[in-house]
């Protein structure tokens, strides 16, 4: 992940730099207790209204040299000159609170509703020749209900063979989308019985289609562990290629292998052992999910 401007010496006493790359910011405008309400979620009431010092402070006290901001996903939407001068504020916001804290903090640019490919196009070149973003977040799935279409569409094809020829770093986080069936219980938010999932639709999509093979130049973090990709892997391995798959079982394995997978939400010994046991140890990297969780 070699954008990332850390110093060599890490901030604190540790042999190497603590890295969070799964760190949120909240624009002063977003409603984040609103938009927490309608998916079932309550974000710690000690972090909101967000500011770059609520992050500092709490990075300190974790230890964390340096965050990597990214807006929360959001996949709904339409093309809309809305939708671009949306993301170029938000991006212009993000850059500039970089430019404040160069040593603490990078960000993953967000990109206007991903229907607009020309749209994404011009934030892409943008936020990552003008603002200097480390890379660019996706949600799962943009659109709503049956008319939502995942990432790994050829529609997008365009975006991936820019982002591929750039090697740029794609932080990938699962869509707040509710399911068919209600969530069971107001202790099992969207966030908590959904986001996990659509990680994981994402991800296999990108592999059952060849996407991940035809872009593999492009570096893919999976957010919270890839929510249940490492434990649903091997059954897309087994039934996709039943299925039609032109791949083989193990190439499909091979694909899910490439990707990175973050810590946020998911640091315990079952989840860590599972993906020790899955990935390379250099594609396990360590997320907070802060401020959504402290």
């Amino acid at each position: 992940m070699s954008k990332i401007p850390v110093a060599p010496t890490p901030r604190f006493a540790q042999s190497i730099p603590r890295i969070d790359v799964h760190h949120h910011y909240f624009p002063s405008d977003l409603k984040k207790e609103q938009s927490n309400v309608s998916v079932g979620w309550k974000t710690p009431p000690e972090n909101l209204p967000w500011s770059p010092n609520i992050s500092l402070q709490a990075m300190d006290a974790m230890k964390v040299d340096f965050s990597v901001l990214s807006f929360p996903a959001i996949s709904s939407g339409c093309i809309s000159e809305e939708s671009r001068v949306a993301a170029r504020r938000r991006n212009e916001l993000a850059a500039g609170f970089c430019r404040d804290h160069p040593d603490r903090f990078g960000f993953f640019a967000t990109l206007p509703f991903l229907e607009d490919v020309e749209g994404c196009l011009q934030e892409v070149k943008h936020s990552l020749d003008v603002l200097n973003a480390i890379g660019v977040s996706l949600s799962s799935s943009y659109g709503e209900g049956s008319t939502a279409t995942y990432i790994g569409h050829e529609k997008y094809n365009p975006i991936w063979a820019e982002l591929n020829s750039r090697h740029a770093i794609v932080f990938l986080h699962g869509s707040q989308v509710p399911s068919s069936t209600p969530y069971p219980d107001p202790c099992l938010g969207i966030p908590i019985t959904e986001v996990p999932n659509e990680t994981f639709k994402a991800a296999a999509h990108l592999v059952v289609t060849g996407n991940r093979r035809r872009y593999p130049d492009v570096k893919i973090i999976l957010s919270h562990l890839g929510g249940s990709t490492p434990f649903l892997a091997p059954r897309v391995a087994v039934l996709s290629n039943h299925m039609g798959c032109t791949l083989s079982p193990d190439e499909i394995l091979d694909d899910f292998k490439t990707f990175y997978y973050e810590t946020a939400l998911s640091a315990s010994d079952v989840t860590l052992k599972a993906i020790d046991n899955f990935v390379q140890k250099d594609h396990i990297l360590f997320g907070t999910d802060f401020p959504v969780k402290w």
